[in-house]
């Protein structure tokens, strides 16, 4: 039995947090080139924010580009398929890949919201005893 490799689901986490949640933020170079893109490609870049549609497509890319499978079982499809084989077996990687992208950006989301009041929590506590010391 093969494992699940998971560079593609990390690699694909990492871009779409790169271009969804990240890049937006850093000053307006990116936001004006997205501005500057016709219609149709602001549209299919805005559709893409959902971590499921990115995480496919940028599996599909990155598959292309490094040759990663997130399900290794799939570089063998049954030869009864013949020339529809190989691109099946693209198309089902891609989706458990962007399946796990979502799973992964759910559980992250799920663990930063306590983390973060957390920490916000932390703050005041520190501020709240700096002020009494005073």
């Amino acid at each position: 039995m093969q494992s699940i490799n998971f560079e593609l689901v990390i690699i694909g986490y990492a871009i779409y947090l790169l271009f969804w949640e990240k890049l937006p933020e850093w000053g307006t170079l990116f936001n004006r080139i997205i501005e500057a893109l016709p219609k149709p490609l602001q549209k299919l870049y805005a559709d893409w924010r959902c971590p499921y549609c990115s995480g496919f497509w940028i599996a599909l890319a990155l598959h292309a580009l490094t040759g990663l499978q997130t399900l290794p079982a799939l570089s063998t499809m049954p030869a009864y398929l013949g020339a529809a084989g190989l691109p099946l077996a693209w198309f089902l990687d891609a989706l458990a890949t962007a399946a796990l992208v979502l799973v992964t950006h759910l559980a992250i989301s799920a663990i930063a919201g306590p983390a973060i009041a957390g920490h916000k929590l932390k703050a005041e506590f520190k501020e709240s005893m700096k002020q009494k010391e005073q």
